[in-house]
């Protein structure tokens, strides 16, 4: 039952780095997620097109948290590999994405520990 809440838990995750490609290319608006061509807490200002290629590196890190849930919900050999890589990589989005995106940070902070001490606690990963 674990398995298939994690499961869910990172298809979800995924599909909220979907938020970071929406905005940017003008599909969506949201309150909380204005629109910016700044990264780095607006220290860094990347242009409309420049900030378009970040949404679509959003897509990436979306794209990724699905298959890697659906890997662990499948329990394939390959799910914890691409689950810390595409953490990591999100995580530098996050950061980039700095405030907007600072709870993903945190998010991605836990799921790094989970994956790298998570077997220190009784923890055991499908397939790994």
């Amino acid at each position: 039952m674990i398995k298939i809440i994690a499961a869910i838990f990172l298809i979800l995750h995924g599909l909220i780095h979907l938020i970071g490609f929406l905005v940017p290319w003008g599909l969506m608006k949201i309150d909380s997620f204005k629109y910016t061509t700044t990264i780095l807490a607006g220290k860094v200002d990347l242009g409309p097109t420049g900030i378009r290629i970040v949404g679509l590196l959003w897509v990436v890190g979306a794209i990724g948290f699905v298959i890697a849930g659906i890997g662990l919900w499948m329990v394939t050999p390959w799910w914890f590999t691409l689950l810390v890589v595409v953490t990591l990589y999100s995580l530098v989005l996050c950061i980039l994405g700095w405030p907007d995106s600072q709870f993903g940070v945190y998010i991605n902070l836990v799921i790094l520990g989970v994956l790298l001490f998570g077997e220190r606690f009784g923890l055991s990963f499908p397939g790994r």
